[in-house]
């Protein structure tokens, strides 16, 4: 798709509709730091803002979004930080172990299937219109990983709740909204309640300058094409030897550190859990997972 296609197809339309069915078909179904990413920062109260804009699908992809599922858990052989080949829509060692597991009928089997349950992220190009915390970041383009709680609220920006709300399609240069991302700590965690879309208008009064932009974003395919994902055999041996089943070398442990990403229940039934589904904060969860 051209750029000039792009703005054809600005407003509501046909590519909001194409977005909101790809959300339902999907609905249905961690490591080295990496400086393409941008992450919000908080003060030492835990507070934090600033202003983003979601960008379009980059050149030659559908969508401005990449949803990936991966594991992250520690036994006593370490930790299993691991892609889950289930965003793929194939089986994957830990699904299986947690449906096993949960299928047991037993508390501690079910609350181990909690602790091993899939993480849920999503990928996009966002535009930094406010980074108050890192100035050098304004009017540059990053990838952004968030969870299911921003992703919501890009869905009921396309699809509002109410009558008087009227839909907007926050990825688009023209007609889309600026996000304001404010952070607030509740209960120790990042939450992110407060964050909203202002209101609508064009990212910048340029064409040239929003084509500039639109090719400088980074692929979100690749983000989830097969060759990041081990293979099942490669997991179900990294799994066993995290859980103490077999005596294989011991990767390196890596870092986990993401405060954006929300818990996806998907891999086990839905169920009270010692973790809320609205906790953002992951590594205040794994912290007090290593303690444990």
């Amino acid at each position: 798709m051209s750029f000039a296609s792009l703005k054809k197809q600005s407003s509501l339309g046909s590519l909001t509709a194409k977005l909101v069915k790809e959300v339902e078909k999907t609905n249905k179904g961690g490591g080295a730091s990496d400086d393409r990413l941008w992450k919000p920062e908080v003060d030492k109260a835990g507070n934090g803002y600033a202003v983003i804009r979601f960008l379009p699908a980059p050149e030659g992809e559908d969508l401005p979004w990449a949803k990936m599922y991966s594991h992250a858990f520690q036994g006593t052989g370490g930790w299993y930080i691991e892609n889950s080949l289930t965003t793929l829509g194939q089986k994957d060692p830990v699904s299986e172990l947690n449906t096993s597991l949960w299928n047991s009928g037993t508390d501690y089997d079910k609350e181990t299937a909690r602790k091993q349950k899939r993480k849920l992220s999503y990928y996009a190009n966002i535009y930094v219109v406010k980074d108050p915390a890192n100035p050098d970041n304004e009017g540059k383009v990053f990838l952004y990983k968030f969870g299911k709680k921003i992703f919501d609220k890009i869905m009921s920006s396309m699809q509002p709740e109410f009558e008087d709300e009227d839909p907007i399609n926050p990825f688009d240069f023209w007609a889309g909204a600026d996000f304001k991302i404010k952070i607030k700590k509740v209960a120790g965690y990042w939450n992110y309640d407060s964050s909203e879309f202002a209101r609508p208008g064009a990212l910048l009064d340029d064409d040239d300058a929003m084509e500039a932009i639109w090719k400088k974003q980074y692929s979100l395919a690749e983000i989830v094409d097969p060759s990041q994902f081990k293979s099942y055999d490669e997991l179900k041996k990294r799994l066993d030897y995290v859980l103490g089943v077999s005596t294989a070398p011991k990767a390196p442990d890596p870092e986990v550190v993401d405060e954006e990403d929300d818990y996806d229940f998907a891999s086990v039934p839905k169920a009270t859990s010692s973790v809320s589904e609205d906790e953002d904060d992951a590594l205040s969860y794994f912290q007090r997972l290593a303690e444990e």
